[in-house]
């Protein structure tokens, strides 16, 4: 049986656009899961620091990842990086017309809120995603959540994350867009 993980705080948190994959093992995957259509594969691997989403069309490849700052993680390849704060929106355009978009949100709620979002989260990630509870160490509060939805768009693919940090009430969101001719 896994140790129950430990979320690190929201204020650790980074999030980071590259080029390139990046190596598996630079991850505590908890859950993956690939999907091949259309020409393209879509890796969404669920971590302990959130997330780890790959999009590749075997000519561009796109990853998107949310981290602790002090993970070491490569400069080669970065197009994009922040910190979770209030709200964001970045873009990227790749080679071969391979558009990227990307709106992320750090919400604070009230601790009634929260456990209401928590719960319709665990139910939507379930039922049209990929969804995991980290076992907590109080067995009578929330576990942390991990969703990631994704869904396929004329010409693109929209992906939605979430990831709920109990012990500050907390939720991040990432939205993602990838586009291409």
């Amino acid at each position: 049986m896994r140790p129950p993980l430990v979320r690190p705080k929201v204020a650790d948190l980074v999030f980071r656009l590259y080029d390139r994959p990046l190596h598996p093992e630079l991850f505590d995957v908890l859950l993956a899961r690939a999907v091949r259509r259309d020409g393209y594969t879509f890796t969404a691997r669920l971590t302990a620091t959130g997330h780890v989403l790959g999009w590749t069309d075997g000519r561009v490849h796109v990853e998107e990842v949310t981290a602790t700052g002090d993970m070491d993680l490569p400069a080669t390849g970065k197009r994009l990086g922040h910190r979770f704060e209030a709200s964001r929106t970045a873009r990227c355009v790749f080679p071969g017309d391979v558009r990227y978009q990307v709106s992320s949100q750090l919400e604070t709620l009230h601790p009634e809120q929260f456990a209401h979002v928590h719960e319709e989260l665990a139910l939507e990630g379930a039922r049209k995603g990929l969804a995991f509870h980290c076992r907590s160490e109080n067995r009578l509060s929330l576990s942390p959540l991990g969703v990631v939805i994704a869904t396929a768009v004329p010409s693109g693919l929209s992906v939605t994350a979430y990831h709920t940090f109990p012990d500050e009430f907390s939720l991040i969101k990432t939205q993602s867009l990838i586009e291409w001719e």
